[in-house]
């Protein structure tokens, strides 16, 4: 399978849209963040000391006993009790706007071609579903498959089927791939049908 790289030239030739090191660093700053936040479940939760079991007693009378003025058991300083300020059940997800998740595509694009990191093929499929075929495809491309990201328009059964065994590579549609997959890859293989979806995807 001949593998040629993708040069920044290349690329603007296929429409890809780039921008160079003094711009986007915030956007992609802003959009992992987001990527991450998105990901938390939010749902840690603890009791106040309106919450806990137990009920309004006092733990002992008010006086002459030699100490402190307690009332009932479920204040936050005993065990069992409620906890103050604690985490709530909530919404970490963030909102990042159009613009700015093209700003920070067209950054890591800018990034990853002028790194020498993109490699272009006619096409990607693994006709018999088997991992040792998917892995010596693979290496045809790249002598040394470690965080591969391929990039297709889509994978038939039998492709997906036989990579889905393989930690170092990584096979993402063009219209699903984000700047977190690009920034983790340490290749990353294009096939050409897909050069014209990243292409829409950084106008």
């Amino acid at each position: 399978m001949s593998a040629k790289e993708l040069t920044l030239e290349a690329a603007h030739e296929a429409n890809i849209v780039t921008v160079g090191a003094d711009k986007g660093t915030q956007a992609v700053h802003d959009l992992i963040v987001a990527y991450h936040a998105n990901r938390r479940q939010g749902s840690a939760c603890t009791k106040t000391r309106a919450e806990v079991s137990g009920n309004n007693k006092k733990i002992y009378r008010q006086k002459r006993t030699g100490n402190a003025r307690h009332g009932d058991k479920r204040s936050p300083i005993f065990v069992g009790g409620g906890v103050v300020f604690g985490p709530k059940p909530r919404d970490y997800s963030k909102k990042v706007n159009r613009n700015v998740r093209k700003l920070a595509l067209r950054r890591v694009m800018g990034d990853i071609l002028s790194g020498g990191k993109v490699l272009t093929v006619p096409g990607f499929s693994i006709e018999d579903g088997k991992t040792k075929s998917f892995v010596k495809a693979v290496k045809e491309v790249v002598e040394e498959p470690r965080k591969v990201l391929i990039i297709a328009n889509e994978f038939d059964e039998l492709t997906k089927r036989a990579g889905r065994n393989v930690a170092d590579v990584l096979l993402m549609s063009a219209a699903e791939v984000n700047i977190e997959h690009l920034l983790n890859a340490g290749k990353v293989v294009i096939v050409e049908s897909a050069l014209e979806t990243i292409a829409n995807r950084t106008k």
